[in-house]
């Protein structure tokens, strides 16, 4: 199935982790939570990127803690979504497309990327536009899956993915501009801090 009809049908499928009780908020922080926005060392003059923003269940963390917040994601009806949840947050902007092909017209502070990196084959590609868009100094943190498995399995749908290795991608970020600060672990993932 193809990603963007996958994450469309979840929004149709009342599938939104902004909404979700505390119980849920707190399993999906498994990937990232606290240590996570943390990391990305936010202040109120930051230019900030998410790569897959989803609903908006990180960004509405990030969003107070930054000058301006720029979400990208694939899926018109989860961008849809982050913006009727983030509607109070007046510094997030939306764009819907897919971010190895969009042409950002400025470059950011920080950028991140949360249980993302699995959708993208080429991960070259990606990490080498993250580094162009990373202002000197700069900070990109990347929450990568501890699953190795080649699909989402949804029972009723598969979804292709292209599972990471943290050391795979140390060594891509490493043939940047940018180098690995810090890499911490989860129970379910590995988050990597890399400043430029």
């Amino acid at each position: 199935m193809d990603i963007i009809e996958h994450y469309d049908l979840l929004i149709d499928e009342g599938n939104d982790p902004f909404r979700d009780p505390p119980i849920l908020q707190e399993y999906m922080s498994q990937w990232d939570g606290e240590r996570f926005v943390e990391a990305l060392e936010l202040a109120g003059n930051k230019k900030v990127l998410e790569i897959g923003i989803g609903t908006g269940r990180i960004a509405v963390q990030v969003a107070p803690l930054c000058m301006a917040l720029t979400g990208i994601d694939i899926s018109p009806k989860t961008i849809e979504r982050a913006k009727e949840n983030l509607k109070a947050c007046k510094n997030v902007s939306f764009v819907c497309a897919d971010f190895g092909d969009y042409q950002f017209s400025g470059t950011f502070d920080v950028i991140y990327s949360s249980l993302t990196m699995m959708h993208f084959r080429d991960k070259k590609q990606v990490v080498t536009k993250i580094d162009t868009l990373l202002n000197k100094g700069g900070i990109f943190c990347v929450s990568i899956d501890k699953n190795q498995s080649e699909y989402i399995d949804m029972g009723t749908r598969r979804v292709r993915v292209y599972p990471d290795t943290l050391d795979h991608m140390k060594s891509l970020i490493e043939e940047t501009e940018m180098s690995v600060a810090t890499v911490f672990e989860t129970d379910r993932a590995y988050g990597i801090v890399s400043k430029k």
